[in-house]
């Protein structure tokens, strides 16, 4: 990192043109007449030579080079330090087929549940910068899309990844809760996190989702779990069997009494989200309530570049004194 100590003495670099200017309205030398040319040669002999334009040049970077040393140009080093918050969360996100009704809006528009579940966890990964953070898909399976990272722009090119269909259809919310309590058993943690999003009911998976959260209870891991989508019917689309695709209206099947029982067994809290706007609030009010600590150390460290500077000056200066004093041969 460059900068100038002094940056408003860098006008002064203006002056420079306006001199050279003035350097050059000078009229030539004025022509003499001589009878003879043997006075012309005995002048020649201690003559000095003309400076010409290759020492005006000289003077004025003499002089741009000065300004710039009096405005103390530095280099810098800076050097910042941010230390993790401590806290894990995993992300877990349900993609079945359910995902697809257009019960929810994007930017004004109609759009399905998975659309803006992942808009809405893209805020929420960049509000939490310092946190390690992890994400899994499941539907009639757990998937792992990520591992806890800090790297999160590696983690929101994966959560572009996610589709509807990318694993077998069903919702194993259990099977879920327990590879996220797997996941996040590092006992260096100060807080372990799961937020389980879902749209449906558990119906696959071989384990039930009560027992997957006694487990997480007595390792000491939240599950925040959010029940996404409208109740009672939602707008699905459909393909006929000429090949058309059209909306249905299907029932929307949501285990709320399971849910927050996972939530309340564990410590944590059981969101209903009917709309992007409530989903957006329920992952800023997790964000609230799990607030981590911002640890930055930052350092700095400049070297000086007028002496280098004033260096080349004095170089150039000698040039110039040397030019200016040159006799022909």
């Amino acid at each position: 990192m460059m900068r100038f100590l002094y940056p408003q003495l860098l006008w002064l670099l203006a002056l420079l043109p306006v001199l050279a200017f003035f350097r050059g309205k000078k009229g030539s030398a004025p022509a003499l007449v001589f009878s003879t040319t043997t006075l012309i040669a005995f002048l020649a002999e201690g003559r000095k030579a003309r400076p010409g334009r290759l020492l005006v040049v000289l003077r004025l970077l003499v002089l741009a080079l000065l300004i710039l040393a009096f405005a103390r140009p530095q280099q810098g080093n800076t050097t910042t330090e941010t230390l993790a918050s401590g806290i894990d969360i995993l992300l877990a996100v349900d993609v079945s087929g359910s995902m697809e009704a257009l019960d929810f809006t994007l930017q004004g528009k109609p759009a399905n549940r998975l659309d803006v579940v992942k808009s809405v966890i893209r805020q929420f990964v960049e509000q939490r910068p310092n946190d390690r953070i992890g994400l899994l898909a499941f539907s009639g399976r757990p998937y792992m899309v990520s591992p806890l990272t800090l790297d999160h722009d590696w983690l929101l090119q994966r959560l572009g990844s996610l589709s509807i269909g990318m694993v077998e259809d069903g919702t194993a919310i259990g099977s879920a809760i327990g590879v996220g309590v797997n996941r996040l058993q590092d006992p260096k943690a100060k807080s372990r996190i799961l937020i389980l999003l879902t749209d449906g009911m558990n119906n696959a998976g071989a384990v039930p989702p009560l027992v997957a959260a006694e487990a997480a209870a007595t390792l000491g891991i939240k599950v925040y779990t959010i029940g996404a989508g409208t109740k009672g019917e939602a707008p699905m689309p459909v393909v006929d069997p000429f090949g058309r695709k059209r909306l249905m209206r299907a029932k929307v099947d949501i285990d709320d009494e399971t849910l927050g029982k996972v939530a309340t067994m564990t410590g944590a809290q059981y969101f209903r989200a009917t709309d992007t706007q409530s989903l957006e609030k329920v992952y800023s009010e997790i964000n609230s309530m799990e607030t981590t600590t911002r640890t930055i150390k930052k350092f700095e460290h400049y070297q000086e570049l007028f002496p280098w500077i004033v260096g080349a000056a004095l170089i150039f200066l000698g040039f110039e004194l040397l030019g200016s004093r040159r006799r022909l041969p």
